[in-house]
């Protein structure tokens, strides 16, 4: 995605983040849409009609509580182009880094909306595993190529961005940070919301997809294609700056919003977050051997933290022992056709010993 927005301009100009945010929840929405009448194919029968199955779908997705997607909708939508917004304010570096705060203001959100209790072990999990993947994508430190004094200022562009100067992206760093602030904020929010409504229902992980991708389209259209950026649209054109790396870009990140939501089905934010930073770490070394990436002491440190908050978050609780269940093997007291005098008392071992004792009456003797 970054390189995406910082990449050479092709047409009259780079592309526009509200046009690619709109292509991806139109993306997501498809792919929800086919799975979903996949779904109820199965449910109606092989010999179900399509337009069987679409008319049942469309009662599903539009029943009466569908408006509680609308709110995570929103907020994903704004999400997306305050991130767009901080990869073009922002290197690569300092927004992947900053970009982890989403750990914490997941995990409060899961909190106080969830009530989902977390131990001190697990805290400090999370603030390793956020420290532990900033570390790691702190980039190694680099020789600057040394210019001869007689290059001008044009040429030093030239060589340190591979470009003229007049195509240097122009970066505001306080726009970027209070962007990824504000973005990782609403990351949380909407993440947790969407966890509650997911979870809080028996609706079809599918068919709250489709809801979520549905409310999505409106802010995405009215508020970022038209209202933001209505008339740069009109003057060059939807599709203006768009190549192969954008389409790619706009893919990878309609894939990932499919993933997230089948890993807060299966599992929950939380464990979201630590399954992308081990992905994070995967594919770094992917990349030692297909972009031929050298491994660096900050990589080697970060990825050992990673690695050591997410066992420690996983590591069962100190429990007190529980007490130990008396199962009786044979009758005790002669009785054998009485079920009630027969019926065994279940105690408790502070020794750890297993036993069998019978219910016997106050003061009798074996």
């Amino acid at each position: 995605m970054h390189y995406s927005r910082i990449m050479p301009v092709t047409g009259s100009g780079r592309y526009l983040t509200s046009t690619a945010v709109f292509l991806n929840e139109i993306i997501k929405l498809i792919i929800s849409v086919l799975v979903a009448l996949r779904d109820r194919r199965r449910l109606n029968g092989s010999l179900s009609s399509l337009t069987t199955n679409f008319r049942a779908l469309w009662v599903d997705v539009f029943r009466s509580d569908s408006w509680k997607l609308a709110i995570p909708a929103a907020l994903y939508t704004f999400q997306n182009n305050l991130q767009y917004i901080a990869v073009s304010n922002l290197d690569a570096a300092t927004f992947q880094v900053t970009y982890q705060l989403k750990i914490i203001t997941t995990a409060l959100f899961s909190v106080t909306m969830l009530h989902r209790k977390l131990s001190i072990n697990q805290w400090i999990s999370l603030f390793l595993l956020t420290a532990g993947i900033a570390i790691v994508q702190i980039p190694p430190p680099e020789n600057k190529p040394e210019l001869p004094s007689h290059q001008d200022d044009g040429a030093h562009r030239r060589l340190l961005f591979g470009r003229d100067s007049a195509e240097h992206v122009e970066m505001d760093r306080t726009v970027g940070l209070t962007a990824v602030v504000v973005g990782c904020t609403l990351s949380g929010l909407a993440g947790v919301y969407f966890e509650k409504v997911l979870k809080g229902s028996s609706t079809s992980l599918w068919v709250r997809n489709i809801q979520l991708s549905f409310y999505s389209l409106f802010p995405a259209l009215f508020i970022g294609v038209m209202l933001k950026d209505g008339k740069e649209i009109m003057e060059r054109g939807f599709f203006d700056g768009y190549n192969a790396v954008v389409w790619t870009a706009i893919g990878f990140q309609a894939a990932g919003g499919i993933i997230v939501a089948l890993c807060v089905n299966y599992a929950d934010n939380i464990a979201k977050n630590f399954a992308t930073s081990i992905s994070i770490l995967l594919s770094s070394l992917a990349s030692i051997h297909f972009f031929n990436f050298k491994l660096s002491l900050f990589f080697v440190v970060g990825a050992s933290i990673v690695l050591c908050a997410t066992w420690l978050y996983s590591k069962p609780q100190a429990s007190q022992k529980a007490d130990a269940i008396y199962i009786p093997l044979t009758s005790t007291n002669g009785d054998e056709g009485n079920d009630d005098d027969d019926r065994s008392t279940i105690i408790g071992s502070s020794d750890g010993d297993l036993g069998v004792r019978s219910s016997m009456p106050s003061g009798s003797e074996v």
